[in-house]
């Protein structure tokens, strides 16, 4: 596989999003009222995932100092997105709090941009609300967050984002985690009019991408495998439950931890061939200064 050009945790979403013009694009999906906005008063501030270690997903955006948007695309259904985004939320506030040097002890108000919640579904279940809400976890509406399902069905930037994933998914089924499958896509979207000028100069990238996207699944699924073998061992010592969960959690922490090590030297494939072979894959992390 080609060396990514990319960190290993981004996405197809947020390299798509990461060009001005689309971010401008998604904003006047969003706000089409607004007519007088430019790409200089849209900028990212999507620092990190703080809660997944898997493909980054997650889009902030700061509209001039008066909107902050926190977009995420989903392709399996959560009802526990607005507690997601919530915890985004409080970590993009920090962040502006911060930057603007601005005292929450003060006698005065702070200035705050209002902040708006979107979810991208990009899947193929057909009973998913309009609106996600806080109040549907905690029973009550005493703190509302909102959180907006986006599923496109137009030709908007963000209905072509949603087709090229359900395009990927479909030849996925067919051809298998595979450059085929891969190359189809492109092909197929190109010929459709979906995502053409984005495709046509980061097309590399976005094989690049889809590539480890299939990768890292795999592994995962490896992962998986590993933390439920150690969970049974541990269970059978320290009691079932607890040691599946502590199992599980270390098992894809240090496969997670190992792919990292080794994907950047185009060697991932290393590890997914060692699926199975706990021998081999203690070697492989030792190589790499881990303890598996």
């Amino acid at each position: 596989m080609p060396e990514m050009k990319r960190a290993i945790k981004d996405s197809v979403f947020t390299c798509l999003f990461s060009e001005p013009r689309y971010l401008l694009e998604l904003y006047q999906y969003l706000h089409p009222e607004d007519t007088d906005v430019t790409e200089e008063d849209c900028r990212l501030i999507t620092s990190k995932n703080i809660l997944s270690n898997g493909f980054y997903n997650d889009l902030g955006i700061q509209v001039r100092d008066k909107l902050i948007l926190l977009v995420e695309a989903q392709s399996t259904f959560s009802p526990n997105l607005p507690l997601r985004l919530l915890i985004y939320l409080a970590q993009a506030y920090r962040e502006h709090i911060l930057k603007n040097k601005l005292s929450l002890y003060s006698r005065t108000p702070v200035a705050i941009p209002r902040a708006e919640l979107y979810v991208v579904y990009t899947g193929s279940r057909e009973d998913i609300p309009d609106m996600l809400c806080l109040s549907d976890l905690c029973g009550g509406d005493s703190i509302e967050v909102r959180v907006k399902v986006l599923q496109g069905g137009d030709s908007s930037i963000v209905g072509q984002y949603v087709d090229f994933c359900k395009i990927a998914d479909r030849q996925r089924a067919i051809h298998g985690p595979t450059t085929e499958a891969i190359r189809e896509t492109i092909r197929i979207c190109q010929e459709k009019g979906i995502l053409v000028p984005f495709l046509a100069s980061r097309r590399m990238e976005v094989v690049d991408i889809m590539e480890l996207l299939f990768s890292q699944e795999e592994v995962m699924e490896m992962a998986f495998w590993e933390r439920e073998q150690q969970g049974r061992q541990e269970g059978r010592r320290e009691g079932r439950r607890e040691g599946r969960r502590e199992g599980r959690q270390e098992g894809e922490d240090r496969i997670m931890q190992l792919l990292e090590k080794m994907e950047p030297l185009g060697r991932s494939r290393e590890l997914l061939a060692a699926r199975g072979d706990r021998e081999k894959i203690s070697s492989l992390a030792k190589e790499f200064g881990l303890d598996i």
